[in-house]
């Protein structure tokens, strides 16, 4: 079954909402295309949420294009972390989702739901584990830290495992403040996103790149861009940690019923 432009608009919407959220925005479009579009196949459900990460890239990287800008010529220490943590995410990322492609597998909307399901308590676990405030700043950035940050990242193709919630979290763990980790995570977004569309997508440019597909990514950069400031300021005040085990566990509860 192929996504309509509504379909789109949806998955738009949710990806550009939940990608500021520890909920895992590749997990939640991956629910909505398995059990109300009926698409179960991996390689399409990787590539399309993949895809709609281009549309909050655009966002963050316009949101972010002051720090961004700053990285080429004074902060040396954060392009060094976001090279490294790059290259160690690109690595582990791409064999996980080659391997998750290749192997071409047929899910039920609920075997995805519930594999999905113990993925975000997995995330929900590491925040709970990281609530501990540290006291450290992008000023404190050792080499040595690019590399939890950087493995977190890479298991995060596994639709379920947040992206911002599993590097935020490592990061929390390893003494940085709030800010700073939040920051951190979201510039580590930028380059993987990236990479991951040229290396996954790329060579399937005619299935992914489509008219009707432009339309996701525009309703995703939109919304990306209207909530990501408000979600921000939200996400350091209240602990998601709780949300998403309590979502996690109804969902799994739902698919045994």
């Amino acid at each position: 079954m192929g996504l309509t432009i509504v379909h789109q608009i949806i998955l738009g919407i949710i990806q550009g909402i939940t990608e500021w959220l520890p909920i895992s925005s590749s997990g939640m479009t991956s629910l909505v295309m398995a059990n109300f579009y009926g698409i179960t196949d991996i390689s399409m459900l990787l590539q399309q949420s993949l895809f709609l990460h281009f549309g909050t890239f655009f966002a963050a990287l316009l949101y972010f294009r002051k720090e961004i800008k700053n990285l080429f010529i004074s902060n040396k220490k954060t392009l060094n972390f976001l090279i490294i943590s790059t290259i160690i995410t690109g690595v582990l990322g791409i064999l996980l989702m080659k391997f998750l492609i290749g192997i071409n597998l047929e899910l039920t909307g609920k075997t995805i739901s519930f594999v999905i399901g113990i993925f975000l308590l997995i995330t929900g676990g590491m925040q709970l584990v990281s609530r501990k405030k540290g006291l450290r700043t992008e000023n404190n950035l050792k080499i040595s830290d690019s590399i939890l940050p950087g493995i977190a990242q890479g298991f995060a193709v596994l639709p379920g495992i947040s992206r911002s919630g599993i590097t935020t979290s490592t990061l929390l763990m390893k003494k940085f403040d709030d800010t700073s980790a939040l920051r951190l995570s979201f510039l580590m977004s930028l380059p993987i996103v990236l990479l991951g569309n040229i290396f996954i997508n790329l060579p399937d440019i005619t299935e992914v790149f489509t008219p009707i597909s432009f339309i996701g990514l525009l309703f995703s950069f939109v919304f990306g861009l209207l909530t990501i400031h408000l979600l921000m300021k939200i996400s350091r005040k209240i602990n998601f940690a709780w949300f998403v085990i309590i979502f996690a566990l109804l969902m799994m509860i739902s698919v045994l019923i």
